[in-house]
């Protein structure tokens, strides 16, 4: 038997990360120094956008740079995507709430049965950085989203959606939003850069944290996907990974990340076409779905593996359009062994908490 293939039926799950570029309502002022998009734009990127969602077809669709909840829904609707549960925190619009404000959200929509949905605002009590001129980064600037999903057969696992912070230069400004240094002294740039890689890496250790959470001493999977806005092997995501620590730590892997894309079956496609967003011409992959152990092929605790990752990229090549998108969408298609079926004779389940994801203390 080849090591990447499992003795019992597997289902297949699709999972998809795609950085929607500012996905906001008609009308609405979403950045200071942007202007709201008019019906005409906002058609188009619903309906461009509806077309890229049609074609990835994701059991679990992860979505970064929502303004507007209903915005999403369009897209979704617009591409004839029927999801039971759809969620953008912080996103909402009703009668009381209109939307993201100061930065966009997060989201998720799935087929799947939802056990549990919970958003993380601030980091672990004491995990709080300094950040120069700034003070305490204690809160995601755009909160990760936790979501434990129920498949089809009754495997549970757990999804988690992060957007961390860019590397665009954190300028000081006052409080009306006026910048208060100099933004044309070099200097001044590369301190504002530094803020930018603290207050990122800042975020990834409180990420990090969430993930030891999640995956201490337990078999339930997890997969974290989202604009990471850093390579695979940069700092920030290899200390959200710690792969590394299994070369020298048996213990570490029950609480390490892997790339999905270098876990790929034999038999995946591949080719030089894995990036996510080009820069200056350069490409980079800054979207990433990254999978715990259970998902290895040859893992003591395996339950599944990958199967393909996909990159749809092809329209970074056509021009910068704002009712498109600047980065590419990542697909994986991952697989689950079918649960094994109870005693004949067990005790009953106790009930399920249904306010927050498993294994996340309360």
């Amino acid at each position: 038997m080849r090591p990447t293939e499992f003795p019992q039926p597997l289902d297949t799950l699709m999972v998809a990360t795609c950085n929607v570029l500012n996905l906001a309502n008609p009308g609405r002022l979403f950045y200071e120094n942007q202007d709201p998009y008019s019906q005409t734009e906002f058609e188009r990127k619903i309906t461009w956008l509806g077309e890229r969602f049609r074609a990835l077809n994701a059991d679990v669709l992860a979505v970064q740079e929502v303004w507007d909840d209903a915005a999403f829904k369009g897209a979704l609707g617009r591409g004839g995507m029927r999801y039971d549960f759809v969620v953008v925190p912080g996103a909402e619009n009703n009668d009381t709430q209109h939307g993201a404000q100061g930065t966009p959200r997060v989201g998720l929509a799935t087929r799947l049965k939802v056990e549990a949905v919970q958003s993380f605002a601030d980091f672990p009590p004491g995990f709080q950085v300094d950040v120069p001129g700034i003070g305490q980064h204690t809160r995601f600037e755009r909160p990760p989203l936790v979501a434990t999903l129920r498949m089809k057969h009754g495997q549970t696992f757990n999804v988690l959606t992060a957007h961390l912070k860019s590397k665009r230069p954190k300028f000081l400004q006052d409080a009306l939003g006026q910048p208060t240094e100099d933004r044309d002294d070099r200097k001044v740039v590369a301190l504002a850069s530094l803020r930018s890689l603290i207050m990122r890496g800042a975020e990834a250790m409180a990420l990090r944290c969430l993930v030891i959470d999640l995956l201490h001493r337990t078999s339930v999977p997890l997969v974290v996907l989202g604009d990471f806005n850093d390579t695979p092997d940069s700092v920030t995501t290899q200390l959200i990974c710690a792969t590394n620590d299994i070369a020298y730590d048996r213990t570490a892997r029950d609480v390490a990340l892997f790339n999905a894309y270098d876990l790929q079956g034999d038999f995946a496609l591949k080719k030089d076409v894995a990036y996510s967003h080009i820069h200056q011409g350069a490409p980079y992959v800054l979207d990433q779905i990254l999978v715990s152990e259970e998902f290895l092929p040859n893992g003591r605790n395996s339950v599944g593996d990958v199967r393909r990752v996909d990159y749809f990229n092809d329209h970074l090549h056509e021009g910068r359009d704002r009712t498109r998108s600047d980065h590419g969408f990542v697909r994986a298609l991952l697989r689950l062994k079918l649960p094994s079926p109870p005693p004949a004779q067990s005790a009953s389940p106790s009930p399920t908490d249904a306010t927050a994801p498993s294994n996340i203390p309360r």
